[in-house]
């Protein structure tokens, strides 16, 4: 039920929940100085004053964040929940009770809630979108048509919502800008590297318990989420398998000291398998059936169809749960194939999600996005664009200096020298 408090309009679990969750969105707030310098400057400035924005996020202690500093730029904004099981109760209800941000998003709300509340959301006639997948979007093409002419664009950071626009603009029904975040330097080389890679194994962690030492861990998939995965997974003294697709990315994972193979010779071999592909269907029947007992599946991907549930539900003769975000399916041949957090993200599912430090970055991204596409209404193709060079090193450079770290500058004739084609050896 939707309900208002102070003008407020909200659907969240409980409102009492609000001052843990402020206390936990401030401790947050002590790893995001990049992102509360754009909050101070948005304040003054406010960007977005007079534009309706809804963001379809994880709803988590940074997330509030970004939330906050849209509110400081002056939008008018509505939050819902990306992933039924990211959301953090007591960060909604702070958002809504202590910085009066409307915000409808439940910790486990099902399918037909999630779409409701999208609808709702573009009920906000939004001119701004910040998407999650691109499920937002999606919808807004194939049922708002009367909508569009509302929209100056949308900002995407996650891989499976950028091969989406991708298609949406292929198909020519992407008929406005879109900001490729996802591909910033400043999102995927670090979000995606290490917060992906730091995240994922605590989800593990926190829903098993075990001991990842000596596991043979799968990797599915080595983008740099992929990478990141691999990279901790070793560091922790797991044994890494990387399946893959793409030849170069293959050849890279090779070369960066891993095991390189098929899924369906690395199915009996894998003890924990991690899927980072974006893709559906990467763990399949044919894979669950050669597995050890008791292999452990998971997700860090984006939806929850890389792993094929469906197919090993129909091949379960027993599902129970043995742990928080823990699953055992036993199947007919009585060995049992285990799954986390129900295939859908690991990290936010059974953990928090990314560290704060590095969603810093990513937000402050997503915030001047939003910024970029104000300020270049009208002026801006149909189509992805590119973060702007000059805002990634910007948020770098503040990121740097918020750590204490300075660089090195060009001297005068270093600059002549590489402006310069008349300078030899």
């Amino acid at each position: 039920m939707t309900t208002t408090t102070t003008q407020v309009k909200h659907e969240v679990k409980d409102l009492a929940l609000a001052p843990q969750g402020r206390q936990r969105i401030e401790w947050a707030g002590r790893e995001m100085p990049v992102l509360r310098q754009i909050q101070e400057r948005f304040a003054q400035e406010k960007p977005l004053a007079g534009i309706r924005l809804i963001a379809c996020c994880h709803v988590t202690t940074e997330t509030a964040h970004l939330a906050i500093a849209l509110k400081n730029a002056g939008a008018d904004s509505l939050l819902i929940a990306s992933n039924p099981l990211s959301t953090q109760d007591d960060v909604a209800a702070s958002l809504v009770a202590d910085y009066g941000i409307s915000v409808f998003a439940q910790r486990g709300e099902d399918n037909e809630t999630y779409h409701r509340h999208v609808q709702l959301a573009l009920d906000h006639k939004p001119n701004i979108i910040i998407d999650d997948g691109s499920d937002v979007v999606a919808t807004l093409v194939q049922e708002r048509q009367h909508q569009l002419a509302d929209i100056i664009g949308t900002t995407e950071e996650t891989t499976t919502g950028i091969i989406r626009l991708k298609a949406m603009f292929r198909d020519g029904v992407l008929t406005f800008p879109a900001m490729n975040v996802n591909d910033a330097d400043t999102k995927h080389f670090f979000d995606n590297r290490y917060g992906t890679g730091q995240s994922t194994l605590d989800g593990i962690i926190r829903a098993t318990n075990i001991l990842l030492a000596g596991k043979v861990i799968v990797v599915a998939g080595y983008g740099w989420c992929g990478k990141g995965t691999a990279l901790r997974a070793r560091g922790m003294g797991a044994n890494v398998i990387v399946t893959e697709i793409d030849p170069v990315r293959a050849i890279e994972a090779t070369m960066d000291g891993f095991r390189v193979m098929p899924m369906s010779l690395a199915a009996p071999q894998g003890d924990i398998f991690i899927t980072v592909t974006g893709n559906k269907h990467v763990i399949r029947a044919e894979h669950f059936e050669v597995m050890k007992d008791g292999a452990i599946v998971c997700n860090s991907g984006h939806f929850d169809i890389e792993i094929d549930l469906k197919s090993l539900g129909e091949m379960a003769t027993e599902v129970k749960q043995v742990r928080n975000f823990t699953e055992q399916y036993r199947l007919n041949s009585g060995k049992s194939v285990v799954v986390l957090g129900e295939g859908r993200l690991v990290n936010l599912a059974a953990a928090e999600g990314h560290p704060s430090a590095v969603m810093d970055m990513s937000f402050a991204n997503q915030a001047m996005a939003c910024e970029y596409l104000v300020k270049n209404r009208g002026n801006l193709e149909p189509g992805l664009h590119s973060i702007p060079e000059e805002v990634d090193k910007e948020i770098a450079r503040l990121k740097l200096q918020a750590m204490g770290i300075a660089i090195d500058s060009l001297t005068p004739s270093q600059v002549e020298y590489v402006n310069s084609w008349t300078s030899g050896t």
